[in-house]
């Protein structure tokens, strides 16, 4: 038995050296969208304050986005730094994807970005910054 144990060794050994490529990471989250969610109002607002943002496929016009990743992130001043996890697989080259922000407090939307932030395909991946602005209340 004690001859087998080395020999099985050396055998598992031997077959991890085959040549094949290595794998490619496709777990959820190998590859990232980072930033900051950023608003220009110097207030503080309060401890139960979240900041989400979402990375979304916005490739069809005529129907909702599609959520690829999201955090939510307590933070009652900015900059708030996030990254987006996604898997490369989720990533179509045709497809078109966008960054969004919110802050809500207790629920309750308080900035929120106006604006198309295109990532990916037709943007970076590393420091997005998202402006949120004020909403009335």
């Amino acid at each position: 038995m004690k001859v087998l144990a080395p020999a099985l060794l050396s055998l598992s050994l031997l077959a991890g050296c085959a040549a094949t490529p290595p794998a490619r990471p496709t777990g959820p989250s190998s590859a990232a969208v980072t930033g900051q969610v950023v608003w220009r109002e110097r207030i503080m607002l309060p401890p139960q304050t979240k900041v989400i943002v979402r990375l979304q496929d916005v490739s069809l016009a005529d129907a909702p986005a599609k959520v690829i990743s999201e955090a939510v992130i307590p933070a009652q001043a900015p900059p708030v730094a996030f990254s987006l996890g996604y898997g490369p697989a989720q990533i179509s080259p045709r497809a078109r994807y966008a960054v969004s922000a919110r802050v809500e407090v207790d629920g309750q939307l308080r900035f929120i970005n106006d604006t198309h932030i295109a990532v990916i395909n037709d943007g970076p991946t590393k420091d997005v910054e998202v402006l949120v602005k004020g909403v009335g209340g």
